[in-house]
């Protein structure tokens, strides 16, 4: 039961990222002029694509989870910081609140690991 119910959570925190690497990927020039208008530089967004979408599919395959799932947790908190700042727009707070929530979830994957179905079990990783 552990092993499952751990395998549906990382399901679920890597389907965001990488939906949204995927997201930038397919519409690069509209997701390059919003991260631009809200100021991180335009060069940016292959790193960002690669991230998002390397980072989920790691995560979702249990391979590197520890580490993954820390840095995945440090870019939700800086993505949040920087794309939904302006809490006077209730969608922005709402977002920005989101984002911690994430956060929370990738600390969980953090300290429990991967669990059983997971690249790390199976190559016995010592992170997962």
């Amino acid at each position: 039961m552990r092993d499952t119910v751990l395998l549906i959570a990382r399901v679920l925190l890597a389907a965001i990222f990488i939906w949204s690497g995927w997201n930038k990927l397919v519409h690069y020039d509209y997701m390059q002029g919003y991260m631009v208008s809200v100021g991180v530089p335009g060069w940016s967004m292959p790193i960002l694509i690669l991230w998002e979408l390397g980072g989920g599919l790691l995560l979702l395959l249990g391979a590197f989870t520890r580490p993954v799932a820390l840095l995945l947790a440090a870019f939700s908190v800086i993505s949040a910081c920087i794309a939904h700042r302006n809490f006077a727009d209730v969608n922005q707070f709402i977002n920005f609140m989101k984002n911690l929530a994430m956060t929370g979830g990738y600390l969980y994957v953090v300290y429990t690991g991967a669990g059983g179905f997971s690249l790390d079990r199976k190559f016995k990783l010592r992170w997962g």
